[in-house]
């Protein structure tokens, strides 16, 4: 199919979709002349990802390609892609501070983490103080109930990662990792919405 053709199969404008052939979002077509180039189902689903990772997912052009080199690239094992995925969505805070309080929580979890990972350290850190500064206490207990929780949803997760290949694995974590944590923030926010309604008996202004 021609662009135009691919940019009305994929609901994608034709200039946008040169964009991402410029920032190597989108591998290019079968060139057919010097001005032309054929495109297939692949480049289809490839839009439909790239267009996933930036809206759905959240991320910046650099992040989403990060994302996608990692897709397309060989790996022996999983372990190795998820600090990868993760640091596409966790903005590297440790620079300057100390992640001691951080690494102190993980380890009174009891929670292997990779000792190279400073970005993750650096975000739990970077919210503890975040809460610091507001003056916000969490209730006793609370941080602790949240560590658990997300231990659980972890295990879950891990769980489901497939087994028949490792390429199978890698898409599954990366993807999972980039696209799911929006859907937990949504979840929590209407989880919210109906605890706090269930406590105050509130049904809403039509009710």
């Amino acid at each position: 199919m021609r662009i135009s053709q691919l940019s009305e199969k994929s609901g994608v404008p034709v200039a946008t979709i040169k964009y991402y052939l410029r920032e190597g979002l989108l591998h290019d077509g079968v060139l057919t002349s010097a001005t032309q180039a054929h495109y297939g189902e692949e480049h289809v689903e490839r839009l439909r990802l790239v267009r996933a990772l930036l809206d759905s997912g959240g991320l910046s052009v650099a992040g989403a390609r990060a994302v996608i080199e990692q897709l397309e690239t060989p790996h022996r094992h999983v372990a190795e892609v998820l600090g990868i995925a993760q640091s596409s969505v966790t903005p590297d805070a440790a620079s300057g501070i100390e992640l001691d309080r951080a690494a102190g929580l993980v380890a009174r979890w009891g929670w292997g983490s990779d000792p190279g990972d400073t970005a993750s350290l650096g975000a739990l850190e970077h919210a503890l103080a975040g809460l610091d500064a507001a003056g916000f206490d969490l209730p006793e207990g609370v941080l602790d109930q949240y560590a658990a929780h997300m231990a659980a949803i972890a295990a879950e997760e891990v769980a489901e990662i497939p087994t028949e290949s490792v390429d199978a694995a890698v898409r599954y974590v990366v993807l999972g990792t980039v696209l799911v944590e929006p859907l937990l923030l949504a979840l929590r926010r209407l989880a919210q919405q109906d605890a706090s309604g269930r406590r105050f008996d509130y049904r809403g202004p039509d009710c």
